[in-house]
């Protein structure tokens, strides 16, 4: 008889239930998870966008159509457009792969900042929960993704307000996540990994979030002064008081312009990666291609104009800026040829990453094109405003950019999920998006050259080949709604198969290519040779004989996970609901102050709403200073001398001094030419001086105290952040004094020097409130023992921040009291 060994017993692991999960991802500091998120809500921001779109075309399908009329398009338009644009190709480029993959290339463990990445992707999320809040609260607006100047104002306009929160609560969130990269890379590469050592995507990354830091502050001063003028009536571009309407595209286009940089670099490093890991050789011209993005980042600042040369600007401007944006097309076509040039001779793996890196190149090529005739100012005269420029924009960002979004899904689905997607559907999905691409944007170019305008909503029978261009165009947005139903798909059926991926399916160079499919939370159990000869080691390492050394899991500590992060960012969404819909009072700019509870009920319930958010903010964000970033003491890895707060707030220093710059501009600007000449009556120099001295010397004080912790002289570091902070509020105190003694003395929606004054110095005072709550923070650290030798707690950050608070103030006393 034989004897069978008992089967050993299999251990089922249950599946998570969907609040474990969704706690689970609220607590999260794993930047794979967090970049799951990033790029699950850009996908949900694509899919809604894509259907508005569909939509739009229907309703273009045949003249004199009745299916979308009069403000109802306008809505559609404008979500479709804000959705496709900040909520799917900015943040699934450059925050959802940046996320998952930059600390893998750069061989860590996660970014800079943790948590404050938690905060930034709850941030994002809640920035789109607002939007749709919108929706049922007075419906969307109608002003198209520019908002431009005065329509954003306009009485009859819904949604405005919540648009501008919205898109307020995004950019912090974005730029909390540029400032988090940008630190990590300067930061946290692995030991002997130069900057000229690491891949051309985490070049991207960083170059994109520099970009980001410089260019930001342009949308946000837009959005602010828009908003601003329809909750209190202080405007910069309002002609009734001297304002120059045309300053709020100048605004306005020194971010979105660039912003197409930042829709587009992150997928130029992924286009590459793709190139050098399927073409089987090195990177063609890999110094060149750092120099092209690097000189795409610096040119892109200077070309913003060239979206206004309709508008009667100077002639020395307009050639200016026309020569400029030729300039911008040499690097950009540099790196063209660099993928070619990789590809060119390569042993070429034909899966569907290459497909798409194929389409981008060639889809890229004419969108480029076409931006370069909309370069030259008679050209461009000729076709602003007509479906020429839809044509050339989604050439670029629909059928040009968006393929590479889509290759990086389909190159690092196995890495990220541990599964391929289906090659067959992969197929299907990319020959969809390519004719559906050619045969929705194609006739709109001839219908821009023809002459039909872009933003109406119908047009009459009889124009020349109008019907059925616009009959095309409708059918090729169809054939890019069953891509899209093709894709959504092939990543279901791919996540319900099981992982069988390997490490490194492709065959990549890069460090992520060592991690398992999908990753651990601690990325990697092995340490890296010191030595990083080109961008692609694993390919030099395999040659020189270096092998990975293996590590004990067991000795890797994470940060902790926490739901503070969360709560904090939950504080900013009702903050947002209550600016949206709401106010501090029931005060309008038509009906002035009225009783708080005569208003709507509505505007009562958002205003309560406000109210209560601070203390939900605040909470979340001193429960978050109170607890440690790690469990158990650990020593930190840095490449410099500075530790990941102030590297991260050194660069987010940089999007404040570019949002004061922007709006300070626009003033010295209409300071010069007449149009803001201040009133007889205008606040105090002396009181001006008083409040220097209050600053300069808080300034000294929390520099003392900062140099009194790094010297253990525990009891005089909390004695100066705390005379820092009666510092800071009797300086508040004082200001809060002027702008009631000043505000009475005047109509500030009467007085254009006025309203930039409020404007400016408000919004200096609102740092005032953020620097003291960010100095409040490593107090209430210190006085709770939550700072030692491996928890520094926030104080540098928090210095440097107060800072540059103060020399803010110093030039605003220039302008504002002096001058």
């Amino acid at each position: 008889m034989t004897v069978q060994a008992p089967r050993p017993q299999q251990v089922v692991t249950p599946r998570p239930g969907l609040w474990h999960v969704l706690k689970d991802y609220m607590m999260t500091t794993d930047h794979k998870k967090i970049g799951n998120l990033y790029i699950g809500t850009s996908i949900l921001g694509f899919a809604i966008a894509g259907i508005l779109a569909v939509l739009i075309r229907l309703q273009l399908a045949v003249p004199d159509n009745t299916f979308l009329v009069g403000n109802t398009y306008n809505q559609v338009l404008t979500v479709h457009a804000a959705l496709m644009i900040f909520f799917f190709l900015i943040p699934i480029g450059l925050f959802g792969f940046g996320n998952w993959f930059l600390p893998l290339q750069l061989g860590v463990r996660d970014v800079a900042l943790p948590r404050v990445n938690t905060f930034a992707v709850w941030l994002f999320i809640f920035s789109l929960i607002l939007v749709v809040l919108g929706l049922a609260n007075g419906g969307a607006p109608g002003v198209g993704w520019t908002f431009y100047y005065p329509l954003s104002v306009d009485a009859n306009q819904t949604g405005v307000s919540v648009l501008m929160v919205a898109l307020t609560l995004n950019g912090i969130a974005s730029l909390l996540g540029s400032a988090n990269f940008a630190a990590t890379v300067v930061n946290m590469r692995a030991p002997g990994m130069s900057l000229w050592k690491m891949p051309i995507f985490a070049w991207s990354i960083f170059a994109t979030s520099m970009l980001q830091l410089i260019s930001l502050g342009g949308l946000t001063a837009a959005a602010l002064v828009t908003y601003l003028e329809l909750k209190l009536g202080l405007s910069m571009f309002n002609p009734g008081i001297g304002g120059v309407p045309v300053m709020f595209q100048q605004f306005f286009w020194f971010y979105s312009h660039p912003a197409v940089y930042v829709m587009l670099l992150p997928y130029l490093g992924i286009g590459a990666e793709i190139a050098s890991t399927m073409a089987r050789k090195p990177l063609f011209g890999y110094r060149v291609m750092v120099y092209s993005i690097l000189g795409i980042v610096l040119v892109s600042l200077l070309v913003w104009v060239h979206h206004m040369f309709a508008v009667g600007l100077p002639e020395a401007w307009q050639i200016a800026f026309m020569i400029a944006t030729l300039i911008v097309a040499v690097p950009t076509g540099v790196k063209i040829f660099n993928l070619i040039g990789t590809l060119w001779g390569g042993r070429i793996i034909m899966k569907s990453p290459t497909y798409w890196l194929v389409g981008f190149i060639f889809n890229f090529l004419i969108g480029g094109i076409t931006g370069v005739s909309l370069g030259m100012i008679p050209f461009d005269y000729q076709v602003t405003m007509s479906y020429y420029v839809v044509a050339h924009f989604h050439n670029v960002m629909m059928f040009g950019t968006a393929f590479l979004a889509m290759g990086g899904i389909y190159y690092w689905w196995p890495k990220m999920t541990g599964r391929f997607l289906s090659e067959k559907l992969g197929l299907a999905h990319f020959w969809l998006f390519m004719i559906g691409s050619w045969l929705t944007f194609l006739p709109q170019y001839i219908l821009g050259l023809l002459g039909m305008p872009r933003r109406y909503y119908t047009y009459p029978a009889g124009n020349f080949a109008w019907t059925e261009l616009n009959f095309l165009s409708t059918l090729g947005a169809l054939t890019l709604l069953a891509g899209g139903i093709v894709w959504v798909w092939n990543m279901v059926q791919s996540v319900r198969a099981p992982a069988t991926a390997s490490a490194n399916p492709w065959g990549g160079f890069t460090l992520e290519w060592t991690a398992d499919s999908p990753p651990k939370p601690y990325n990697f159990a092995h340490e890296f040779p010191k030595s990083f000869p080109t961008e692609r080691p694993l390919y030099d390492w395999e040659q020189s004989g270096e092998t990975l050394t293996p590590v004990d899991p067991k000795t890797i500590h994470l940060p902790q996970d926490s739901i503070w992060p969360f709560i904090t960012a939950v504080g900013l969404l009702l903050m947002g609901y209550g600016l949206s819909f709401g106010w501090f009072t029931n005060y309008t700019p038509a009906d002035g102050l009225k009783p708080f509870f005569g208003a709507s009920p509505g505007h009562v319930l958002a205003s309560i709403i406000l109210y209560l958010s601070i203390p939900v903010f605040l909470v979340g964000l001193f429960k978050w200073a109170g607890t440690r970033e790690y469990a158990v003491p650990v020593a930190h890895h840095h490449l410099t001398k500075y530790d990941n707060g102030f590297m991260g707030m050194a660069w987010f220093i940089i999007s404040e001094v570019g949002l004061f710059g922007v709006l300070i501009a626009g003033y010295v600007y209409l300071r010069v030419i007449g149009a803001a000449e201040p009133p007889a009556l205008r606040p105090n120099i002396w009181l001006a001086a008083l409040n220097t001295l209050i600053l300069v010397t808080s300034s000294f004080v929390i520099h003392r105290a900062e140099q009194d912790n790094h010297h253990g002289k525990l009891t005089r570091f909390r004695l100066g952040l705390f005379i820092t902070l009666v510092l800071g509020a009797l300086f508040m105190l004082l200001q809060v004094y002027e702008f009631s003694l000043f505000g009475v003395e005047s109509d500030w929606k009467q007085n254009l020097w006025q309203a930039c004054f409020f404007i400016i110095v408000g919004l200096h005072g609102l740092h005032i409130l953020i620097g003291g709550t960010g100095v409040a923070l490593p107090y209430y650290q210190a006085m709770t023992g939550k700072m030692d030798k491996y928890n520094h707690g926030s104080i540098t950050p928090a210095s440097l921040y107060w800072h540059l608070v103060d020399v803010v103030w110093l030039l605003i006393v220039a302008i504002f009291y002096a001058w």
